[in-house]
């Protein structure tokens, strides 16, 4: 009897007395308690892009209208006719044409700029805490400051015409219909580096100097140990600075509204961004502007996997 009692009774042999409780613990994860403190920013993501980017789509697919606080009307569903309209009208087509050529000269400049420069601050030993923070001031600077002064560079009558003279453009560059947006992509570069700087400063840290200095011994000089060391010795922040930088110029509308008066001349420096706020705010069209803002976010993020799979490689 006492035989058959304890063949009954008998348990899984892969289970254990403490398998429950250790399983209820894994829901959470191993560290349970990191979980509650990063629930606020989890909470905050949600409250800030993921509820905001939902209604957006959901927006998108309604006639959809501002009202007054209170007041209930219908707004029908409308299927893909905001995407339609948005898809097939030529101003909207111009401004992503516009956009690319902000993407093609900003996101290669900021990558090779920022790590030149981070590479040869990392090397200073006089003045580097002065050096670092000069390139830092602009980024930290208001924009309506410092476009003050591009404006004052790039006028008609400007220092940078006055020095070009002959061969300055005519007209000049942020009422030049081919130049517009360059200079923009310029300006967004310069006012920008600083924080990319930063970035690759701190992966420059990560890098042995023993693998310098060997790569002297054996006789490489400045630009092979550059090339063969620096370069994917960062791999990893080059990919999180081409992220960044893509993202910001994709979301590109204070620059042009401030240094060409708002998408000009003729539309030749107009963003996504800023036909979003004409058509969501100004004209009263929100469910057009989301429907272009949804078609934004899907051309970010095809654009961010095809950078990842070429800066980070495969196994990035």
């Amino acid at each position: 009897m006492t035989t058959s009692s304890t063949v009954g009774k008998r348990r899984d042999p892969g289970a254990s007395p403490g398998s429950a409780p250790r399983r209820r613990k894994n829901l959470l994860g191993r560290q349970p308690l990191g979980l509650a403190f990063s629930a606020p920013y989890i909470l905050f993501i949600l409250a800030v892009l993921a509820y905001p980017l939902g209604y957006a789509v959901y927006i998108s697919f309604h006639d959809f209208f501002f009202t007054a606080p209170g007041v209930a009307v219908e707004r029908p569903f409308v299927g893909l006719e905001n995407y339609i309209e948005v898809l097939s009208d030529p101003d909207v087509g111009r401004s992503f044409v516009n956009i690319g050529i902000f993407l093609i000269i900003n996101v290669p400049l900021t990558v090779a700029l920022s790590l030149i420069l981070a590479n040869a601050l990392n090397r200073v030993t006089r003045l580097r805490t002065f050096f670092r923070v000069s390139y830092y001031v602009p980024y930290v600077t208001a924009s309506v400051a410092v476009v003050g002064v591009w404006l004052f560079l790039f006028s008609q009558n400007g220092l940078v015409n006055s020095l070009l003279g002959s061969i300055a453009p005519d007209p000049s560059w942020l009422v030049n219909s081919t130049l517009a947006m360059p200079t923009v992509a310029l300006y967004v570069t310069w006012k920008q580096l600083g924080f990319f700087i930063l970035l690759y400063l701190a992966a420059l840290q990560n890098i042995p100097e023993e693998l310098y200095e060997s790569a002297a011994v054996d006789g490489a000089g400045k630009f092979r140990q550059f090339w063969n060391i620096t370069v994917p010795g960062v791999r990893s922040a080059s990919v999180l600075v081409t992220l960044l930088a893509t993202i910001t110029g994709a979301n590109l509308f204070t620059e042009p509204y401030l240094l060409t008066g708002g998408g000009g001349p003729d539309g030749a420096s107009t963003s996504p961004v800023f036909l979003m706020y004409q058509e969501g705010i100004l004209q009263g069209n929100p469910d057009t502007a989301a429907a272009l803002g949804v078609v934004l976010v899907l051309g970010v993020l095809v654009i961010a996997l095809i950078q990842r799979r070429i800066v980070g490689g495969k196994d990035d």
